[in-house]
């Protein structure tokens, strides 16, 4: 009588993913003893490892057929827990380094819950949530530390922190519902930002237990899409503390940058940290390589995202926004195919997506439409890409969101108050010292903002990218341009 084998899962080192496996090889000897792992093992839809039990299995040789196995559990030990890590990572100015970040997550199997970069031409901030075990992290932050141009690397998880994220949400809202929608709406401090016959589309904003919440309630009326960032995250300041100052310029971004005449090319001070500049190849923190169709100094000006009529080139950004499957090295993958064709990434954004085991990654690519269409054909080419799209020219529904601490006394606070009061920005930290602010909305008016809080002082910016979903109204303000009013 053949005994039945539980299938029990089997970590694949290679590519960082959990299989299945019914097969498992004992080791001989008079008294055999076989290790196994016992438990189901799966991948959240944040990527989140299930913790497992070790079990010791005792075989008895007394006969060929009559083993009788014997379990006993080993309690794990602590230092091996599996926690949720925050990790903030400050880099310099250098070429590809979003990929590089990327890899040494994915190379010791790491699967990256949600990562979220403020992006600036000299220095940005990345804000990485990844599981694992505080013995492994540590390892993981030694090798960031040394990346080349990574000024610092730290674990807040333990730190009182602000931490918040976006998501945007299209319901299915028949008139039946939309009142019991509009209501949850109300409590959870949402917004409607499209509205149609019979789905609404609602941005929301909070901590990552809020967003299981609203998650929670809003299930019941179906969710057609869902597009959400990744978790960003300051540290809250401590009374008589001093706070760091990083000097984040919004003029320094690359969509506000001066034009440049064809043919010129600007030269840039890299900032040696950790290596020498030799090693350096240059550029902003996502690559950015010469390509045959637009020239880098057309990507880096100040036409960016905007398609003008006299505009023969047709160069502007478009949003891509892709399902993939929710495994570790996924995001690198992705990254790596427009990398490898000189692609330059302006934005991106990585959430769970509406299905369970799926994420959404929204990007935004700057070229005309025959390099993206390209770019499209690529990605339609990997295993794990689902579906892509580019939603450039339906109008779409655009969020970003940012977290800026501004250095303040208690005379400037009345200011840096009435400033985020005309943003509608929300104060999320108040110290005898800093305020710290929380917005959502375009890329032209988060940089506005920031802008006018250089004055004052800025010590750190956090910021995610841009999520985007297509309006089931099919009307947004650049779709009205010129069509006479009244339509």
């Amino acid at each position: 009588m053949a005994a039945a084998v539980n299938p029990s899962p089997k970590l694949n080192l290679g590519g960082g993913v959990f299989t299945r496996s019914s097969d498992f090889v004992p080791f001989w000897r008079p008294s055999p003893e076989i290790w196994r792992v016992d438990g189901t093992s799966s991948l959240s839809s944040v990527g989140e490892l299930s913790s497992k039990k070790l079990h010791l299995v005792c075989a008895s040789s007394s006969g060929t057929h009559n083993a009788v196995p014997v379990s006993q559990s080993v309690p794990p030990l602590t230092s091996s827990k599996m926690k949720r890590h925050t990790i903030s990572v400050f880099v310099g100015d250098e070429s590809g380094i979003i990929n590089r970040i990327a890899g040494v997550f994915a190379r010791r199997g790491y699967n990256i819950e949600s990562l979220a970069v403020g992006l600036n031409k000299d220095r940005a901030l990345f804000t990485i949530v990844v599981c694992g075990t505080e013995r492994v992290l540590q390892q993981v932050v030694e090798q960031l530390n040394k990346l080349v141009n990574v000024l610092k690397v730290e674990d807040i998880s333990r730190e009182p922190l602000v931490e918040r994220e976006l998501m945007l949400i299209k319901l299915n809202a028949d008139p039946s519902t939309r009142a019991e929608i509009m209501w949850l709406v109300d409590i959870f401090r949402a917004k409607v930002v499209d509205a149609a016959e019979h789905s609404l589309t609602v941005e929301v904003t909070g901590d990552p237990g809020k967003m299981v919440a609203v998650l929670r309630n809003f299930s019941k009326f179906g969710i057609k899409e869902l597009a959400r960032t990744g978790k960003i995250a300051l540290r809250r300041e401590k009374m008589g503390e001093t706070a760091p100052f990083w000097n984040f310029s919004a003029t320094s971004y690359p969509d506000l940058e001066g034009e440049i005449p064809n043919g010129v090319v600007v030269a840039k001070n890299n900032i040696s940290v950790n290596a020498n500049d030799s090693t350096s190849s240059g550029g902003d923190v996502y690559p950015v390589e010469p390509y045959d169709d637009f020239p880098v100094n057309q990507v880096l000006d100040a036409h960016w995202g905007v398609l003008y009529d006299e505009d023969s080139s047709g160069v502007r950004s478009h949003t891509l926004s892709m399902l993939v499957n929710n495994t570790p090295g996924v995001l690198n993958i992705v990254t790596g195919v427009m990398s490898r064709r000189s692609y330059n990434i302006q934005s991106l954004a990585v959430g769970p997506a509406e299905k369970e085991g799926l994420s959404r990654i929204t990007t935004v690519v700057p070229g005309n439409d025959a390099t993206i269409g390209k770019l499209v054909q690529q990605l339609h080419k990997l295993i794990d890409l689902h579906e892509v799209w580019d939603i450039t020219h339906f109008p779409f529904a655009e969020r970003e969101l940012m977290l800026i601490k501004i250095a303040v006394n208690s005379a400037a606070r009345r200011d840096v108050l009435d400033i985020a009061k005309i943003f509608r920005a929300k104060a999320v930290d108040v110290s005898d010292h800093t305020i710290t602010l929380e917005l959502t909305g375009d890329l032209n008016k988060i940089i506005a903002l920031q802008t006018l809080l250089e004055s004052y002082g800025i010590c750190e910016v956090a910021r995610t990218g841009r999520v985007a979903l297509v309006r089931e109204s099919g009307v947004d303000s650049t779709s009205l341009r010129g069509y006479p009013l009244p339509l």
